[in-house]
This record gives structure tokens, C-alpha cells and sequence, in this order.
């Protein structure tokens, strides 16, 4: 039977960095086995973060933006982010730089196959691929988010946020590109909170998309009907072409999704609770969450020592997904609210989690009190039995290794 000191269940976005994390760390030279059914080999994803450091994977970097686009009904104008930026990573881009980096790792091994379970052990777990077992000291599960997750304690809430996009040139100069649109809430909210979200790469070229957080997603057509006037009528792009189309569904859940799955297994990505519950924004909290691993294995012996969400923002996420799903379209006047009363450094650190709780405190009093009040009311009077449990703070657990 084959065995390593790590073996991690999925190769994409959390799984590939963990590996890199763990390559570029004093854990480095342990033998490292990285298991998926399909390594990614197409341009079909995007991600976007803020970040005022260097990050791990600055390299894989493909747009740079200092100020954000907000338009709305109640405000619309230009946000300067100050020290920030606002950065995209193409998914075929971050896949092809870290596995070469990985590849030139003797220790580090990619192996196809589909992982069919996982079974934890005393001293080392068993991952089942392709009905063979191979054994891991670590096991770190990284195969999305489960379909259908554990019932827990108490009522949660739970919302798709399903997006469609076009990358496009157009025929003249549309788009400033040292401005990027973060929302844009010009269309019919009809019931569901809805926006655009566009990323200009130059003054012809840029990456649009339609979102929207409901139950359901849209006929394909309405994606198409909705960018296709957005660019035309709101834009006026005029002709235009379609290079590369994207899609996805990102399931929010303010669900608490344990980290640690047994003695020598343990959750990450979306598996672990990495993607925000209220935005979907994912990355950054993925590469902190890596390196915390790293570190952990490094100092502590095992990988469970790793910070939790603060309370006050689990909160506030519970809070705006339950709005959300009620009162979707009128969400826009919260964001309204936030952009037209806030510098923009606050707004950043705030949607990343960077806020300190004085900073998080004055934002409060800027956004409208009426849902929120009438959220937290409706939250009070439920019965007992259904209100939402505390998740296990997975950091205080005995040093058994």
C-alpha cells in the first residue's frame, strides 16, 4: 500500500494552494500526494481579490485595479481603495503556474483518480481511490461542498449565487480600465438581489457578469438578454464579441462546517467553510487558511490550529444572507449605503474581515436600520429550538500529537 505524509483530496483552488502553502514552508521535503478525477485544463473561472501586500501568488496575477465602480439608484460614483487593489487571477493561469512549481517538487505527486472515501485512523487515515487504498499521516479534504451537508444545530440559511459572464472585446473604446465595477444594480431586481460586475482589461476588452443571489437559477437566455442590454443600453458598447463565456453556482450557507473530520483528517476550501457566506469571495480566505495550516503543521505537529471566523462577522454574514433571501431586492440600498457613507480602505477591510471591531462598529450606524432591526426581531422571537448553535472552536483541542 502507498503512503505519504500528506495526501489531499482535490486538486483545485484550495487544494493546489495547501500544497504550495506547504512547499514553501518548514514542511517542506515531506512526501505529498495531490488526488483529482480532472486536473483543470480550461479557462472557465475567475477569482477577485483585495489585497495592499504581496501575496503567494502575485505571479498568476492578471488585472490590477485601485478604484471600484459603484452604481445604484440611491448613489453611484468611484471609490479610491488607498492602499488596496482590487486583483484577478485567471483559474487556467493559477492552475498551470502551481502545478509547475509543484512538478519541480521531487517529494510532490499528482495521481488521477476519483477519491471514494475516506476512512480515519489512530495513526494515519486511508483514502480510497479508484477502490485502492492509500495511506496519509494527514488527510486534507478538499472536494468542494458537500451536497447534501450535515444538519445542524439550530435554523440556518442558505442562498445560490449564480453568475454568467462574457469576456468581449469591443468594436470602440467602452471602458475605462483603471476603474473596475464591483456592482452595478442598473436592471430589475424582480424579487432577487441582482447586479453586474465588470472587470476591464483595457479600453476594448473586459470580463462582464450577470449575478444573482436567489433559490433558482435563470434560464440561460435571461443571462444573455440581461448582459447583452447592460452592454448595449447602459454601456452603449455598441457591436461586440464574445471570446470566452463563464458560469457557476456558489452555494452560501451561514451553516457552521467543521474543520476537523476525525483524528487525521481535515476539511478545507469549501468543504471547510471557506467562501463567504454573503459575497462567495473565496481566495484570500483560502491562501490565509493554507498558510495557518502550514503553519500549524510546523510548530504545533498537527494542522488543527487555525483561526475561526470572529463572531461579530459570522453575524453580519448570517444577518445579510437572511435579508437576502427574504428581502432580496432591496439589498441594494444597503449596499448604497455603505459605499455613499464610508471611505473606501473601511468598505475593503470590512467585506475582507479586516476590520476591527471599532472600525465594523462605525459602519454600522451608516446603513439602514430597518431590515436589519426587523432581521434581528424576527431572530428573537423564534422558539428556542431554532435558533442557530455555535460551531466547536476547533483551535483549543488538546496537543495529542
Amino acid at each position: 500500500m502507498d503512503q505519504f505524509d500528506i495526501i489531499i483530496a482535490g486538486g483545485g483552488l484550495s487544494g493546489l494552494s495547501l500544497a504550495c502553502h506547504l512547499a514553501r514552508s518548514p514542511f517542506a521535503g515531506r512526501s505529498i500526494l495531490i488526488v483529482d478525477a480532472s486536473f483543470k485544463e480550461r479557462a472557465d473561472r475567475t477569482w477577485a481579490f483585495w489585497s495592499n501586500r504581496p501575496g503567494a501568488f502575485d505571479a498568476a496575477v492578471s488585472g490590477s485595479w485601485n478604484k471600484m465602480h459603484f452604481a445604484g439608484r440611491d448613489f453611484q460614483g468611484v471609490i479610491d481603495l488607498g492602499d488596496y487593489r482590487y486583483q484577478v487571477v485567471q483559474g487556467i493561469d493559477f492552475f498551470k503556474r502551481v502545478r509547475a512549481e509543484l512538478a519541480a517538487c521531487p517529494n510532490i505527486h499528482f495521481r488521477h483518480g476519483r477519491v471514494e472515501e475516506i476512512h480515519d485512523g489512530p495513526e494515519v487515515a486511508q483514502v480510497i481511490v479508484d477502490g485502492l487504498p492509500i495511506s496519509g499521516r494527514w488527510v486534507f479534504d478538499g472536494r468542494g461542498q458537500p451536497k447534501r451537508p450535515e444538519a445542524s444545530v439550530g435554523q440556518t440559511h442558505s442562498l445560490n449565487m449564480h453568475f454568467f459572464g462574457w469576456e468581449i472585446v469591443t468594436a470602440e473604446p467602452v471602458f475605462d480600465p483603471g476603474v473596475a465595477t464591483l456592482m452595478d444594480f442598473r436592471v430589475p431586481q424582480d424579487g432577487a438581489t441582482r447586479f453586474f460586475y465588470l472587470l476591464p482589461y483595457s479600453e476594448r476588452k473586459a470580463l462582464v457578469e450577470f449575478t444573482i443571489f436567489s433559490a433558482a437559477a435563470l434560464p440561460r437566455s435571461d443571462y444573455e438578454n440581461g448582459l447583452h442590454n447592460y452592454l448595449t443600453k447602459t454601456l452603449g458598447s455598441g457591436h461586440y464579441e464574445i471570446e470566452r463565456r463563464e458560469s457557476g453556482c456558489l452555494p452560501l450557507t451561514d451553516r457552521p462546517y467543521p474543520r476537523r473530520l476525525g483524528r487525521r483528517v481535515m476539511a478545507i476550501g469549501l468543504r471547510g467553510g471557506r467562501l463567504k457566506p454573503s459575497s462567495g469571495y473565496a481566495f484570500t480566505r483560502i491562501q490565509r487558511d493554507s498558510a495557518a495550516i502550514a503553519h500549524s503543521l510546523s510548530t504545533r505537529g498537527h494542522p488543527f490550529n487555525v483561526p475561526i471566523d470572529p463572531q461579530r462577522y459570522r453575524l453580519s454574514d448570517s444577518l445579510l444572507l437572511e435579508i437576502m433571501g427574504e428581502h432580496g431586492d432591496e439589498i441594494e440600498s444597503i449596499f448604497c449605503a455603505l459605499f455613499k457613507n464610508n471611505p473606501g480602505e473601511r468598505i475593503i477591510r470590512f467585506l475582507d474581515q479586516d476590520a476591527g471591531l471599532w472600525e465594523q462598529l462605525r459602519i454600522i450606524p451608516t446603513l439602514p436600520p430597518r431590515l436589519f432591526i426587523a432581521t434581528l426581531l424576527r431572530r428573537a422571537f423564534r422558539p428556542v429550538n431554532n435558533r442557530p448553535g455555535k460551531e466547536p472552536d476547533h483551535r483549543n483541542i488538546a496537543e495529542e500529537f
